[in-house]
């Protein structure tokens, strides 16, 4: 299906016999949006051989608009989602009264494609996003796609933006799922209508250290979250709260931030950015999910190839103290992937970790690196690829 503007329907109308360039459609139609089975635009869109003029180099983790995002909509009265559309990357439009505005009911994922050195574009585990909207979307009072819906536009979405994927190595291309209150409402309730969508952005490394060993301070005065909050969901609203102490830490020279609970403030709860865990020996730890950490897909992921590799994994509470007398820390997340910690400071206490290039964090790295890129056999099936 494709929609056009009322000049370009008309040119294309007087001109049936000629075959009309992508590049009139980028220019002169920003009204131009096609679903996956639009074919001759779709798959000149979806050009193998077309890179971005962009610096692969010096991309870091930030915002570089690419060509289309995803949309579609529903309401009360609709029955689920309707087929979305893809339409050129742009601003929305909202209500000033829209839920999303005045009560923060929205929800969004993270995850990435990437381009392997054969060339096939491959997604990491989508359908776990899926699922952590849908529980997230419930907490939230909110309708959500299906587990093929969200696949679907997340595939449709990297394969209409290919030319940012960056090449082998040079990163990957960010995807940003998101579900929004949009409908107009003054009193405190559920919205009365819903947008899915989803765009991208190609990135490198989260972190400006890039690669290098992350610095963390102990959190003292602020909490992420709490028992009975929404810790648990990756909501928008748990992100603004979080930017006072990671602004403070940062013009201190720290990475991150490293949470405590918020009730006994003993034991630790996740890197504003990602999940935490800590060696000893042969034991891996790592807090337990129990309704104030978000349970990271990379989490979930690192945790069964630590098992598989033969290393012990306990999820249980994990004392800040102990956390302090590990042999490695390291933090796991979509945008992060497996960082390892150099350093963390509690109190006036700073403790250094291994980090050298034959520690477990590295190995753990190798190996989920390895079966993104189809070095090695993917035996669960997570690997999700594009044609």
């Amino acid at each position: 299906m494709m929609k056009t503007s009322f000049s370009l329907r008309k040119f294309i109308q007087s001109s049936s016999n000629i075959s009309l360039p992508l590049k009139f459609l980028k220019l002169e139609s920003q009204h131009f949006y096609t679903s996956q089975a639009a074919s001759p635009a779709y798959s000149q869109v979806c050009s193998d051989d077309d890179y971005a003029d962009i610096d692969w180099d010096t991309i870091g983790f930030g915002l570089t608009p690419t060509d289309y995002m995803y949309v579609t909509k529903t309401s009360q009265q609709d029955d689920g989602f309707t087929e979305g559309q893809l339409k050129r990357y742009g601003n929305i439009e909202l209500s000033p009264s829209a839920g999303v505005l005045n009560y923060g009911q929205g929800l969004f994922e993270g995850m990435k494609a990437i381009r392997r050195e054969d060339g096939q574009i491959v997604l990491f585990r989508p359908d776990e996003n899926a699922l952590r909207m849908k529980v997230g979307a419930e907490r939230m009072c909110m309708p959500s796609p299906t587990t093929t819906q969200f696949i679907d536009a997340v595939k449709q979405t990297t394969l209409a933006n290919k030319r940012w994927i960056p090449p082998p190595g040079k990163g990957s291309l960010y995807m940003r799922p998101m579900l929004l209150g949009t409908g107009p409402i003054l009193g405190l309730g559920p919205a009365p209508e819903y947008m899915f969508l989803v765009y991208a952005s190609p990135v490198r490394n989260y972190f400006k250290e890039g690669s290098a060993p992350l610095s963390l301070n102990v959190e003292q005065e602020f909490d992420r979250a709490s028992r009975g909050g929404t810790g648990g969901i990756k909501t928008i609203s748990n992100y603004g709260p979080a930017l006072r102490p990671l602004v403070r830490a940062k013009s201190k020279g720290f990475s991150d931030v490293l949470y405590l609970d918020s009730v006994d403030r003993k034991y630790v709860e996740e890197v504003s950015s990602c999940n935490i865990f800590m060696v000893k020996g042969n034991t891996i730890s790592t807090p337990s999910i129990k309704g104030t950490i978000l349970p990271g897909v990379t989490r979930k992921s690192i945790i069964e190839i630590a098992r598989d590799l033969g290393y012990n994994v306990e999820e249980r509470p994990v004392p800040v103290e102990e956390l302090l007398e590990a042999d490695e820390v390291f933090g796991t997340g979509t945008a992060v992937g497996v960082a390892p910690v150099g350093n963390i400071t509690h109190h006036s206490r700073r403790v250094e970790y291994r980090t050298d290039d034959n520690s477990v964090s590295k190995r753990l790295l190798s190996t989920y690196m390895a079966i993104q890129n189809g070095l090695v056999e993917d035996k669960k099936g997570w690997i999700v690829e594009l044609s």
